[in-house]
């Protein structure tokens, strides 16, 4: 709907500019744009009229573009980033069955070119999000984050334990399967219990396929794994195994902790937290954008003229900006 307002408001200041002489005018100079029996209309009341119809909306989009354009060059990343949402939008309407050209053409668009045009921009706006959250972040943040996830990686082994189960079963032979399952793996607890060797009860029993063979070893880092194992590894010291059970969405669990390297240094590891902590405030915060967006504005000295447009404004970037605390 936003682009169709746009090329509304495009056509008006085409009619605008292009009068050519053959356009007939009022007396005080308004230029008509239409007129029917008992009605004229000039382009000051189709402006108004516009304005009135998201014309803040479509003014704030050609100021965005404007300046995340000279903030953001269209790089590879880009250009890669646009096509791949494209392409994404391209397989989910054909997976419907769906004219993704004619979906294009009903949204405004003219063409897959000036769709990708929009995605670039999105891209962009991303882009200024990124750098403002990056430019408002504090070394106390920075640091406190290092703290709490990052970890030094541990190398593990393990045994997992999968329910045999399938979406036609019923909830009472789920819960057997369940029961089945957690079985076997306290079993093979007690087999370690009596000396059996971990790797090999793994190649024995294990269900993962990528790491049986391998007696169950792997290497485990914060992030990588569904929290109950992670935080089942965590939990044990080196030399340790599992106890009990640890349960997660694909079984149970049996771990068996190697050794935990050291933590890499906050250097090291500075660059990438600074990433996980943007994306991290993005995802948790709806109005970033919009602050973004507000302070460019800010920095580009915008000023609306227009008194109407300016309160129209206003409200919107208010109105967006009181999303997050009322979600």
């Amino acid at each position: 709907m936003k682009k169709k307002k746009l090329f509304a408001v495009v056509l008006a200041g085409s009619l605008l500019l292009t009068g050519c002489g053959k356009v007939a005018s009022l007396k005080n100079g308004e230029e008509v744009v239409a007129k029917l029996n008992g009605k004229t209309i000039t382009a000051e009341e189709l402006y108004d009229e516009l304005k009135n119809q998201g014309g803040a909306t479509t003014l704030t989009n050609m100021i965005d573009e404007f300046i995340v354009n000279k903030e953001i060059k269209t790089d590879e990343d880009a250009e890669s980033y646009a096509d791949s949402q494209l392409n994404s939008y391209k397989q989910s309407y054909q997976s419907y069955g769906q004219d993704f050209n004619v979906a294009l053409k009903s949204a405004g668009y003219s063409s897959e070119d000036d769709f990708k045009e929009a995605l670039v921009t999105e891209y962009k706006k991303q882009k200024v999000t990124e750098n403002y959250v990056k430019d408002e972040l504090s070394d106390s943040e920075i640091e406190k984050y290092y703290e709490d996830n990052i970890f030094g990686d541990i190398e593990a082994r393990h045994i997992l334990i999968s329910p045999n189960t399938d979406d036609d079963m019923s909830d009472e032979e789920k819960e057997k399967a369940e029961e089945k399952a957690k079985k076997e793996a306290e079993d093979i607890i007690k087999k370690l219990d009596d000396g059996k060797k971990f790797a090999d009860l793994a190649k024995e029993y294990s269900d993962d396929e990528g790491t049986a063979s391998k007696g169950g070893k792997l290497t485990v880092t914060y992030g990588s794994v569904v929290d109950e194992f992670w935080d089942g590894v965590n939990d044990l010291k080196d030399g340790e195994y599992s106890k009990e059970p640890v349960k997660s969405e694909y079984g149970y669990h049996i771990i068996y902790r190697i050794k935990q390297k050291e933590k890499p240094s906050l250097d090291d590891v500075r660059d990438d937290v600074i990433d996980d902590l943007v994306q991290e405030k993005i995802s948790n915060d709806t109005t970033l954008q919009t602050k973004a967006l507000v302070a460019l504005r800010r920095k580009y000295d915008l000023e609306i003229s227009d008194d109407k447009l300016k309160k129209s404004y206003d409200n919107s970037v208010n109105s967006a900006l009181s999303q997050n605390s009322s979600n």
